[in-house]
């Protein structure tokens, strides 16, 4: 005979003894099992492992030799089953739920994906305000059946190309309504699979412009989730998704949440690692950045253009792009002293790395010519009170270049009356 659990005062607690978890006594969510056979819910046994740093079995006490964790499937089935037979009526979306079971059913075997799909996403759409309908989707292992959608149009030679990819399409739409977390590890280990990411840079390419903002999306959530790993496998990318970034900063068919939220990608996937650096440097960012700031009027997108072209000249790569491109100075510094402090800061720091590692008579020229050295000289006046902080590294970048420079500066016409005061030069004629 079954063995229950049995709350009087709550009948939705009744449930089989094996349905438990034994270390919380609760109802099973997530179950896994681990190398004793003993099967827990996920969060519990790793805390038990990874907080309290037991290497023990919590209900039979033996010790394990491996923490490996593994999913549970038929037991999670079992306990849905029962919870469906058992409390439909607290379940005030059992007809989505139905439906989703439905669709999901028959979604790997139909030739009309596309249609299936349409409806999958109009299910989950619909469940918005009802998190147990997208629950049932990630149980049920939709997020798999999506996945391996979207991988289809690089897993074959495809004669029907134009359908497959609308098919990936539909499929990133709806994976795009689902949430996760940190604390869903399967879903991150099939989405940062290298088939998986790797079609998503194509619908980044290729896509439609709610396609493109769906994969820019999902890239972002990965990072968020689990930065560590997003790191290692943003360096495994080509220079095709960073040109695809790039394309979708500057494209003007997209909108402006989708141009930003491709920027802020940028900036979180280079801040950490100089090979995707050097990877977005040959994939020509920095000559799109140049070519991107001049018609860059919003404060808050300029200054993550001249943020992005800041890290990419902190590799040496980076700034023979940026002084070999011809125009890089003279916009950088247009926008010092016109957009904002931060912008005017990271100005500096440009025009500091890239003066400082190419002191070339070019370079200078440039400089001179499109006003970055009158920029410079208008900081010095404005900082002449000191100051700590940033405010003070900005002030000793201005100092140093116009010392180190400006011996080579006085050669030129142009050479500015302030600056050879300020430098002590009096009257002296070249």
């Amino acid at each position: 005979m079954e063995k229950f659990i049995t709350n009087p005062g709550d009948p939705s607690m009744d449930f089989p003894l094996h349905f438990r978890c034994p270390i919380s006594m609760e109802l099973m969510k997530d179950p896994v099992t681990i190398s004793t056979g003993v099967s827990y819910e996920r969060r519990n046994i790793e805390k038990w492992f990874h907080v309290y740093k037991r290497r023990t079995c919590p209900a039979t006490m033996q010790s394990i030799q491996t923490l490996e964790m593994t999913p549970n499937h038929t037991l999670r089935r079992l306990i849905d089953a029962w919870l469906d037979s058992r409390a439909d009526h607290h379940k005030p979306s059992s007809s989505s739920s139905a439906e989703l079971e439905m669709i999901l059913g028959t979604l790997d075997s139909t030739p009309f994906k596309v249609s299936s799909l349409r409806k999958l996403r109009s299910v989950l759409e619909t469940g918005d305000d009802d998190d147990d309908v997208k629950e049932d989707f990630k149980k049920s292992g939709g997020v798999e059946l999506l996945v391996r959608i979207i991988m289809l149009q690089i897993s074959v030679e495809n004669h029907d190309f134009m359908s497959t990819f609308s098919a990936c399409e539909e499929a990133l739409l709806v994976l795009h309504q689902v949430p996760f977390s940190a604390d869903d590890q399967e879903i991150l280990q099939l989405l940062m699979r290298p088939d998986c990411l790797k079609s998503m840079a194509i619908m980044l390419q290729r896509g439609s412009s709610e396609a493109r903002f769906c994969a820019i999306s999902m890239f972002q959530k990965m990072a968020k989730a689990d930065s560590h790993r997003w790191k290692s496998v943003a360096q495994d990318h080509g220079i095709d998704f960073f040109k695809s970034l790039m394309e979708t900063v500057s494209d003007d068919q997209m909108c402006a949440k989708a141009s930003s939220s491709a920027l802020n990608l940028l900036t979180e996937t280079l801040e950490s690692s100089k090979k995707s650096r050097l990877k977005a440097v040959e994939a020509g960012a920095i000559c799109m950045l140049i070519e991107l700031l001049p018609e860059s009027s919003n404060r808050s997108r300029c200054e993550k253009i001249m943020q992005l072209i800041k890290m990419l000249c902190e590799c040496a790569d980076g700034r023979l792009a940026f002084i070999e491109h011809g125009l890089g100075i003279a916009a950088v510094s247009k926008k010092m002293l016109n957009v904002s402090n931060a912008a005017t800061k990271i100005g500096v720091k440009i025009l500091w790395l890239v003066s400082s590692f190419h002191p070339t008579e070019r370079v200078l020229e440039e400089m001179l010519v499109y006003g970055a050295v009158q920029k410079l000289m208008a900081l010095l006046n404005v900082g002449s009170g000191g100051g700590g902080g940033e405010q003070g590294t900005t002030r000793d970048r201005v100092v140093r270049i116009l010392k180190l420079h400006g011996g080579t500066w006085r050669r030129f016409p142009c050479f500015p009356g302030e600056l050879k005061n300020y430098l002590g030069l009096g009257n002296d004629s070249c």
